[in-house]
């Protein structure tokens, strides 16, 4: 190999190494407990729950913010970003990146419709058909966009389009043509298909991907540089792994998409794939309590997030709002959301260990990212693990009125 060659390929490594530097993500400013209602060390304690319950291996690590009126309270991160291996090791930091899982539908997808409802180019109860035609099949000329939002559409949970399909509109021709297993409207079935589904909608609308309108409409406007799908490799080294895929990629997953149907769909989806860290959630958090706008932008109506937000009883029992969920009545002990927030609360969850939980009674936001599914999904110790961390945060607001 010529010196001018190795030339050649030393420029392109390097130019590979510097491109898509790592994201610095500032977060909300940081304010005493106290000033915002909080006992600083009943809070305090929420961190050290969380230190033990990564050192007993519920998680490797995680992260914790909790934040009111704009401010943050709390960011505390614990824990190693892995079980194992020299690079493992590292202490988590406050920046450390997680995959989303389904916090994805709320942050990404969720925020897309609220702006395209804004828009008028988007409209709750019309037929999803009117969008996206080749969603056929019987029964769904009367499945609405309302329906898909709240998991009343009568589409099954799951398929295994990983396995089904090779190609990504091949999975997309799979979704669309899934019968109804339920009329529209009739029950309450969390649905990835539907979200995947609600996916293209949004896609036909704006002409573009999602990944694409959600980085030039919410995440750049809002200051969110570490917030995307398919993270660039440089990004890596501060990505906390996920699962060891022993059934489909046959690999350690980091910086990739841990669900399967998402990696089938090339990483970007609407059920899943957004990639982010606790910091640039705190802005997006703050900006739905404070109204839809945060510094000087406006980025969502409050009219519409208020009904997006609120629960829609769609379905006789459903806690579901519009894409968000809501605290089951009456709380209850297994709830993500603990037992404390108020009725007004909405959040969601993530298959990876992730939560985001927002109150505007109390206007309060608890943000919780783990990777609770490394090394194996096997391990379900977060399911006590996020009510008990909600509970001891409104406990700590002793001075709501503040």
């Amino acid at each position: 190999m010529s010196a001018r060659t190795l030339a050649v390929l030393a420029s392109l490594a390097a130019a590979c190494r510097t491109a898509a530097p790592l994201p610095a993500s500032t977060g909300i400013p940081p304010a005493p407990p106290a000033n915002l209602g909080f006992d600083s060390t009943r809070l305090a304690t929420a961190a050290a729950y969380l230190t033990a319950e990564a050192d007993s291996g519920a998680f490797p690590g995680a992260v914790l913010a909790v934040g009111r009126h704009g401010r943050l309270a709390l960011l505390a991160a614990v824990g190693h970003y892995g079980k194992g291996g020299a690079d493992d090791a590292r202490p988590v930091e406050p920046e450390t990146i997680y995959d989303l899982a389904s916090l994805t539908k709320v942050v990404g997808l969720t925020s897309a419709c609220m702006l395209l409802v804004d828009e008028g180019k988007l409209a709750l109860d019309a037929p999803v058909q009117r969008y996206l035609p080749e969603f056929r099949g019987d029964g769904k000329e009367g499945v609405t966009i309302r329906h898909l939002l709240t998991h009343s559409s009568g589409l099954p949970a799951w398929r295994p389009l990983y396995q089904e399909a090779d190609s990504r509109a091949t999975a997309l021709w799979v979704v669309n043509t899934t019968p109804l297993v339920t009329p529209p409207g009739k029950a309450y079935v969390y649905s990835d298909l539907g979200a995947i589904v609600l996916t293209q909608v949004v896609e036909r609308i704006t002409g573009e991907s999602l990944d694409r309108f959600l980085e030039r409409r919410v995440f750049r406007p809002l200051g969110m540089p570490a917030t995307r799908y398919l993270p660039p490799g440089p990004w890596r080294e501060r990505i906390a792994p996920t699962e060891q895929d022993t059934s489909y990629r046959h690999r350690l997953l980091r910086g990739e998409v841990h669900d399967e149907n998402a990696g089938r769909l090339g990483g970007v989806s609407g059920h899943a794939g957004l990639f982010s860290n606790a910091l640039d959630l705190s802005r997006f958090a703050a900006m739905l309590l404070n109204g839809g706008s945060w510094d000087t932008v406006q980025l969502i109506h409050s009219e519409t997030i208020a009904d997006f937000t609120r629960r829609q009883d769609v379905v006789p029992g459903s806690s579901r709002a519009l894409g968000w969920d809501t605290p089951p009545d009456p709380p209850e002990s297994t709830s993500s959301a603990g037992t404390k927030l108020s009725p007004r609360a909405f959040g969601h969850t993530g298959f990876t260990g992730t939560s985001l939980w927002m109150d505007p009674q109390q206007d309060l936001f608890i943000i919780l990212l783990t990777n609770r599914v490394h090394p194996t999904r096997a391990n379900t110790a977060i399911l006590k693990v996020r009510p008990h961390v909600a509970d001891l945060v409104v406990a700590a607001l002793t001075h709501p009125e503040l």
